[in-house]
């Protein structure tokens, strides 16, 4: 009976260790992508959208449904059914079904065929100023604009005639317009500058249209930065997000209110920034999106008591990703970690006074693929910097990983540059999957990245290629002591500022690296300045332009912190990755550094993408992003 017993174990053991593999390129883009668009109107279900890809079409199928948030079986819906339950209808006349929408409207001439309408298959565009491009985007003269449509479809544009945008570009949605709790005014985000004075600054605004006056006033003048996300409480109170200064997208993001006509500050004494937020159902409280030591969480301010610091609610190994919404004493959130892709979950308010509060699972589209696939472990680890500080990064081990093994491992270098390195689940920069072919992957919180304090985040402007990289260096440095790391096979890979991280450190490791990969990475900072859109952006991190030759912080950065003046140093194989609609990292900054690597005699490949951008969005695109990428690291980390 014994001897049965051990067999049995034995069997079901094995057929464990059979069942889950690690994870794959093909096994990762079969998971659905869920997203929660908000909460039914009676606040009982949570509203999912749910993507899939396909990879024979190369392409995304997407389903609609509703989830009890007490729990249940998904209901499919239409998404007709979803756009009605989300729509914005004027919140004292629901009935007339009077609703705010945005829509694409022509403003300015810039075609051929605008100044000459004989010429009507002229490709020309012709400007006479700055954001000419945006993103991915080629400027043709027109803007989003928001509308008041009524049942009959009417629609009034509230930007009439204006060269602005609301929703804001690229990223800006149906959040950057509100009506006001009376239904008489619309309150729009948007930044009140044209041309050149658009690229050069980050101050949008919120304005507020009186539909009874027909005029429009500025409610953040005076407040420079970036003004976004506004949100009304319960009582009317009207709150937004604040960045004080102009030209800088990372500035740290305060949460204010208007109160009886007074700006407040809720955070200002208040040591981190704030990623995104949401009243609470009574008004009183604000919860919020911030980030901490490695991880995003939820905090919640007592908006009317004597300390607005906030205070975190949750605390553990994932990301809570996003707030949407509140059903009684649940609040519901999107949750996520590097093995598990994001799920809704629930969160008990009435667990506030007993600690941290704890996540339940609601939505379970990904549980049965991820019986399938290996979890890989993951450990903090703190690193002493070359300045005496405490640097905090993630280690990702091998599923099944053996310390008595040794390891190729490889150094992530981060984008942004001020982008958290959390437990965020990338379906192309996924730890898991990097771990999952072998490797460990070492992602250290360098400096620059949100979480760690203000100061913290702020000491990468100007200095890109000095702390920031020693960081790095540490990094690789404590992790290579480990006797499980084969200090022969150590690579670093890195996209966008990760991908500037990769050529700086080409031309500065002595010979730490046998391999690199870069994907969209800045490599020559001069012509970038020529070619990049946004350049409130590098006028900012990289000090100024290339010919202010006063200018000492952007004099340093394009001498000392230019990785093409680093060339003479390279020497390690090297896989460079662009995409031809990246206009804020231009595609001249991957061909130049692939110039250079094959006329140096160096091995190096370039996979180009014409119809991506910054990143890769088509499924066929994106796996074979990923077979190049383990190809190459299984090619050169022998």
């Amino acid at each position: 009976m014994k001897k049965h017993l051990i067999s049995l174990v034995t069997i079901m053991t094995l057929n464990s260790l059979q069942a889950q593999q690690p994870l794959t390129p093909e096994k990762l883009w079969q998971l659905h992508r869920v997203s929660a668009v908000g909460l039914s109107q009676d606040t009982q279900y949570v509203l999912l959208s749910v993507s899939t890809p396909n990879m024979a079409e190369n392409t995304f199928s997407k389903e609609y449904y509703k989830l009890a948030v007490k729990g249940g079986v998904p209901i499919p819906i239409s998404e007709e059914e979803v756009e009605r339950a989300t729509a914005k209808y004027n919140p004292i006349k629901k009935e007339s079904l009077v609703k705010l929408i945005h829509k694409e409207v022509k403003v300015d001439p810039v075609l051929g065929k605008d100044f000459y309408p004989d010429l009507e298959k002229s490709s020309g565009r012709l400007y006479s100023s700055l954001d000419h491009r945006h993103w991915d985007t080629w400027n043709e003269g027109k803007y989003n604009h928001v509308f008041i449509e009524d049942p009959n479809g009417k629609q009034g544009d509230l930007m009439e005639g204006q060269s602005l945008y609301c929703p804001q570009m690229p990223f800006g949605g149906a959040e950057d317009y509100i009506w006001s709790p009376d239904g008489e005014k619309v309150l729009y985000v948007t930044k009140a500058k044209v041309g050149t004075e658009y690229v050069l600054s980050t101050n949008t605004d919120i304005y507020e249209y009186d539909l009874n006056t027909m005029k429009t006033r500025n409610l953040t003048e005076g407040m420079m930065g970036y003004d976004t996300n506004p949100q009304y409480s319960k009582e009317g109170v009207l709150a937004w997000l604040s960045m004080a200064h102009d030209g800088n997208e990372s500035d740290k993001n305060d949460l204010y209110i208007l109160k009886d006509g007074k700006r407040i500050n809720l955070t200002a004494q208040w040591d981190n920034t704030v990623f995104s937020y949401r009243w609470s159902n009574d008004g009183k409280q604000i919860y919020l999106i911030a980030p901490t030591q490695g991880t995003e969480q939820l905090f919640v301010v007592d908006v009317y008591g004597k300390d607005t610091t906030p205070k975190q609610l949750t605390k553990g190994i994932y990301d809570v990703g996003s707030i949407v919404g509140q059903s009684g004493n649940l609040l519901v959130v999107m949750r996520n970690d590097m093995n598990r892709a994001g799920e809704v979950y629930t969160i008990n308010l009435k667990e506030r006074k007993k600690g941290f509060l704890s996540l339940t699972q609601l939505s379970h589209f990904n549980d049965e693929a991820y019986k399938n696939i290996a979890t890989c472990p993951i450990k903090e680890r703190i690193i002493k910097t070359t300045d005496g500080k405490d640097m905090h990064a993630w280690v990702i081990y091998p599923p099944n990983f053996d310390p008595n093994k040794k390891y190729p491992t490889l150094l992530y270098c981060q984008g942004g540059p001020q982008s958290i390195v959390s437990q965020f689940y990338s379906f192309r920069w996924n730890f898991q999957l990097m771990a999952s072919q072998g490797y460990i992957v070492i992602a250290p919180n360098r400096r620059g990245l949100p979480g760690f304090g203000v100061e913290w985040n702020a000491q990468i402007s100007g200095d890109w290629g000095g702390q920031p990289m020693r960081d790095y260096l540490s990094a690789i440095d404590d992790i290579a002591k480990e006797p499980y790391v084969d200090k022969d096979r150590l690579g670093a890979v890195g996209a966008s500022y990760g991908g500037y991280s990769i050529y700086y450190l080409a031309g500065i490791h002595q010979k730490r690296f046998k391999s690199f990969i870069a994907h969209c990475g800045v490599f020559n900072l001069q012509s970038m300045y020529g070619t990049t859109e946004e350049l409130f952006f590098n006028n900012h991190e990289i000090g100024g332009p290339y010919w202010e030759k006063d200018n000492a912080i952007a004099q340093k950065s394009y001498k000392e912190f230019n990785p093409i003046e680093k060339i003479n140093n390279w020497d390690t194989p090297i896989l460079i990755i662009h995409g031809g609609k990246d206009y804020r990292v231009p595609e001249e900054q991957g061909f130049q550094a692939f110039t250079a690597a094959q006329l140096r005699g160096i091995k190096s490949k370039l996979l180009y993408f014409p119809d991506e951008n910054h990143w890769v969005l088509q499924p066929q695109n994106a796996l074979l992003w990923q077979r190049t990428f383990f190809g190459w690291l299984k090619e050169t980390l022998k």
